[in-house]
């Protein structure tokens, strides 16, 4: 199971990464907008203690995913704007939410697959340390969604 996590966390992140997402800050000082993408690699590398052989070794992989990764976001967008439109639409039902919704389903299993094997090229380049470092956000970040979901179920119980 926590292999399972970290693989969706490094790929969740690698795969915004290569997957061309340009939104960026604008500073006050005037200072060159970055990528949304940068800021984020740069955080986690910067969390995670990366070597300058470790980011250059990561951003080539994550490069080299981007033909793979790019497509697969634009579909996995588009199925979800279609599963929206398909439970917004007036004549809405249950069989074309749940074709919309299978839909969806199959990219997020075809981003999974590549999301195991970016893993795969990216874990072998971290330390120990780095991987428990990825175990233990993702421990809290699970912790967190229960007491969310904990919190919802009480607050709808008033």
């Amino acid at each position: 199971m926590m292999k399972t996590k970290m693989i969706l966390t490094i790929a969740t992140a690698a795969a915004i990464f290569a997957g061309g997402l340009t939104i960026t800050k604008t500073y006050a000082d005037g200072a060159a907008p970055v990528p949304l993408r940068q800021r984020i690699f740069q955080r986690i590398a910067e969390r995670l203690d990366l070597t300058d052989d470790q980011r250059a070794q990561i951003k080539t992989i994550l490069n080299g995913e981007k033909e793979t990764l790019q497509p697969l976001l634009m579909q996995l967008h588009d199925a979800r704007k279609n599963l929206r439109a398909a439970i917004q639409a007036p004549d809405a039902n249950e069989t074309t939410v749940r074709s919309a919704s299978a839909k969806v389903a199959a990219v997020e299993a075809d981003l999974a697959v590549e999301r195991m094997k970016i893993y795969g090229k990216i874990a072998p380049i971290l330390t120990d340390e780095q991987r428990q470092k990825i175990a233990d956000w993702e421990q809290r970040a699970d912790h967190a969604t229960d007491s969310a979901i904990a919190h919802l179920g009480e607050r709808s119980g008033n």
